[in-house]
């Protein structure tokens, strides 16, 4: 998710329990070969192996559209020690879409086909060559085609959002379209989009007969979402997690941006998690509104621990 799971995000989260894998923002390949360092920025993992610090790989993920760009730049996340490539075919955004990036290549199957071949072929065998898609663009007319030019490349998995890019991000999700996916396609199927719940999980691997599952906003909104569903899977008490573990990670979060980012840039961050948070906690959308107009970090801390703020007036 762009501009929300960064690599203090993916720190915290899998910290937490549960996830077997991250994969980085979308970096962007346009017109060049990208230098080291913005491999870096998106992926600070490759600096400690491809992992964060609990253990998790981390996936480099690519989005554009020429096949031998796409296929450089990957080549060079594998040298500099990605676990995994990732290739971005399901994004909605309308900027992305208008420079044909994302979602927009779901109108050209055959174009799908060619930038993972290209990759597949550049990158190590032993290197993950994976890919996220939705199930169309206005619609899933070209569903088939869609899964027939992913079927005849040797990828490692294809995870799919269970929607069209037209339906956004709307419920409901159409699990039930992701077992025609496992049918024809010759690698595992993730499933992908509204995934709020262990119990959402659960359902949705009765619909869509998948065993494996992505998750993104139902993540930030449960941190301990994944570790819970490991646990209903494992017939195992779930982990101890309420809102007070959440504000901890608010806390230790804010903190480590504050470290690592320019103090006009640490702040937000936490209040735009705030406003992920406050779907699964009412405590989480009481504190928002107390702290969505401060910028100070030490007033920001102060209100994060359960003090009283200081505000001036204007």
């Amino acid at each position: 998710m762009e501009g929300v799971v960064d690599a203090v995000m993916r720190d915290q989260l899998t910290r937490v329990g549960g996830y077997e894998r991250c994969v980085t923002e979308f970096v962007r390949v346009s017109q060049t070969l990208l230098p080291k360092r913005v491999f870096i920025r998106y992926s600070p993992e490759l600096q400690s192996g491809g992992h964060t610090s609990s253990g998790v790989p981390v996936y480099l993920q690519l989005l554009g559209s020429d096949p031998e760009l796409m296929a450089a730049n990957a080549q060079r996340a594998a040298r500099l020690g990605t676990p995994g490539i990732d290739l971005n075919f399901g994004c909605p955004a309308k900027t992305v879409n208008r420079s044909q990036g994302g979602a927009a290549l779901l109108r050209s199957p055959q174009l799908i086909r060619s930038i993972c071949e290209r990759v597949r072929e550049r990158v190590p065998s032993e290197v993950p060559v994976t890919a996220k898609i939705r199930l169309g663009f206005d619609s899933d007319d070209r569903f088939d085609e869609i899964l027939e030019a992913l079927a005849a490349v040797p990828l490692t998995e294809v995870t799919i959002h269970a929607r069209t890019r037209k339906q956004g991000y709307r419920p409901p999700a159409h699990w039930h379209l992701l077992q025609k996916a496992r049918q024809r396609l010759p690698f595992p199927v993730i499933a992908n989009g509204e995934l709020w719940t262990p119990a959402d999980i659960a359902r949705c691997a009765e619909v869509s007969g998948c065993n494996a599952f992505m998750l993104a906003r139902g993540a930030l909104c449960r941190p301990d979402l994944g570790a819970a569903t490991q646990a209903l899977y494992a017939s195992s008490p779930a982990p101890d997690f309420g809102w007070e573990q959440a504000r901890a990670m608010l806390m230790d979060f804010l903190e480590t941006n504050l470290r690592l980012y320019d103090t006009r840039y640490a702040i937000n961050p936490v209040k735009q998690w705030l406003v992920y948070l406050k779907v699964y906690y009412p405590q989480a959308a009481a504190l928002f509104a107390e702290v969505k107009r401060i910028t100070d970090p030490d007033t920001m801390a102060a209100a994060l621990a359960g003090h009283e703020p200081v505000l001036s007036a204007a």
